[in-house]
C-alpha cells in the first residue's frame, strides 16, 4: 500500500538520486555547497533531528550554491493520510527581475536551454483554467494569458540572488498521528511496514528548495484580472496545447503537462495534473505518480527506499540552484526583489494503493 507523502502547505520536496545511485546519509559534501540550519521543536527526538541532518546533507551533495536554507522542523497531529507536510516563506517578483535572474546563473548546458526557452521581457504567456463565462463550473477552455508577476519561496530565491531572508525559509511538520512508524537509518533499506523518514525529509526539504508549483491555485483564481502568479518551476510546464500558442501550462486537467527546457518540444518527465477539473488528484507539485520519476513523486510506500533522480536534480538546477561538477565560473550577482513576504503552503499527502516496493533485509544493524 502506498500514501501520499506530504501535504504541501506552501511550497515542499524530498531527495534521493538514481543517476549513479547517490542516496543515503553517507554522501559526500563538497567544500562550497548548499547548507541547512534546522530548528527543532522542544521534546524532538535525536533521531529525527539527525534524519534531518542526513536529508540535507544528500541536497548538500548536489549543489554548491553559498547558500543557508533555514527550515523549522517538527512532529504535529497532521491527521490521517498525511505523512508530513512542508511550508515556505515566498514573495512576489516582477517576471523580468526573475528572467534576469537566470540568465545570471546559468552554469550548465541545461541553464543555458532553459533561459533559451524563456521569454526576455515584461510578462510571460501561459495557459489558465477558464470557461466561456470565467466561471470555474462547466466545461473548462484553456484561455491565453499574459503575466508579468511571480512568486518564489526565499530558499530559492537565495540561490537567484534576490532574497537574502535570515529567517525561517520552511517549516516541516512529520505526522505524529495516523500511527506511522518511521525507519530513521536507511542506509541498509528500509523495513517492512516503516516509511523512510530521511526520504520523506528529503521530499519536503525539495519543495522548500523550489520544486513547487501553483497551478492548483490558479485553478481556481476566476477573475483575470487576479490570475496568480507562477514559479519558476511553472516556467518549464507545458502541454501540447500550451506548445503550439507558445505558453506555458499552468492549468489543472487531464492532459499530459511535461517538463521541457526547449518551449515544450521535448518533454523530459511528465508532472501531476493537479486536483479537481479533471486533473488526476495529485497536488501539481509533483512529478506524475507511479512512473518512478523521482523524490518528488506525490506518494510513497512501507518499505519503500526513496532516491533522487536526475530528474529532480536537473528541475533544481534550471530553477537557481548550482550543481556539483560544472564548468562555469559565473557567479550570479545580488538583484532587488519586487513584492512582499507571503507564506505559502504545500504538502503531500498519503494515499493507499498499491505500489511495487524495494524490500529490506529483514535484519537491521544497531
Amino acid at each position: 500500500m502506498k500514501t501520499q507523502i506530504v501535504k504541501i502547505k506552501h511550497l515542499a520536496v524530498m531527495i534521493g538520486i538514481a543517476l549513479a545511485g547517490v542516496g543515503g546519509s553517507g554522501t559526500l559534501t563538497p567544500a562550497n555547497a548548499l547548507t541547512f540550519n534546522f530548528t527543532p521543536a522542544n521534546g524532538m527526538s535525536q533521531q529525527a533531528i539527525d534524519g534531518f541532518t542526513s536529508a540535507g546533507n544528500l541536497w548538500s551533495s548536489l549543489f554548491t550554491d553559498n547558500v543557508t536554507v533555514n527550515i523549522d522542523i517538527n512532529f504535529t497531529n497532521l491527521g490521517a493520510g498525511t505523512l508530513a507536510s512542508a511550508g515556505s516563506t515566498a514573495y512576489f517578483f516582477n517576471y523580468q527581475s526573475v528572467y534576469n535572474a537566470l540568465d545570471r546563473d546559468r552554469t550548465t548546458a541545461d541553464d543555458n536551454r532553459a533561459v533559451s526557452s524563456l521569454t526576455n521581457g515584461s510578462t510571460y504567456k501561459r495557459l489558465l483554467n477558464h470557461s466561456s463565462d470565467n466561471s470555474v463550473s462547466g466545461s473548462l477552455t484553456p484561455e491565453l494569458f499574459n503575466s508579468g508577476d511571480m512568486i518564489i519561496n526565499s530558499a530559492n530565491a537565495k540561490a537567484l540572488g534576490l532574497s537574502n531572508n535570515l529567517g525561517a525559509d520552511a517549516d516541516i511538520s512529520f505526522n505524529s498521528g495516523g500511527g506511522y512508524v518511521w525507519d530513521f537509518d536507511n542506509s541498509n533499506g528500509i523495513d517492512s511496514g516503516t516509511y523512510d523518514f530521511i526520504g520523506i525529509a528529503a521530499h519536503e526539504i525539495g519543495h522548500a528548495l523550489g520544486f513547487v508549483s501553483r497551478v492548483d491555485d490558479i485553478a481556481r483564481i476566476v477573475d483575470t484580472a487576479k490570475n496568480g502568479s507562477a514559479t519558476t518551476l511553472d516556467l518549464f510546464r507545458y502541454s501540447t496545447a500550451s506548445t503550439t500558442q507558445g505558453a506555458i501550462d499552468t492549468t489543472v486537467g487531464g492532459s499530459d503537462k511535461y517538463f521541457s527546457l526547449d518551449r515544450g518540444v521535448t518533454s523530459i518527465a511528465s508532472f501531476s495534473t493537479g486536483i479537481g477539473f479533471g486533473g488526476d488528484d495529485r497536488q501539481a507539485s509533483h512529478w506524475k505518480d507511479n512512473l518512478g520519476l523521482g523524490i518528488m513523486d506525490p506518494t510513497s510506500a512501507p518499505g519503500e527506499f526513496l532516491k533522487i533522480t536526475n530528474n529532480d536534480v536537473q528541475a533544481l538546477d534550471v530553477i537557481g540552484w548550482n550543481r556539483v561538477n560544472t564548468t562555469a565560473t559565473a557567479v550570479p550577482e545580488p538583484a532587488d526583489f519586487v513584492g512582499t513576504a507571503i507564506g505559502a503552503i504545500f504538502g503531500l499527502k498519503l494515499i493507499q494503493k498499491r505500489r511495487q516496493q524495494q524490500a529490506k533485509s529483514t535484519t537491521k544493524a544497531i
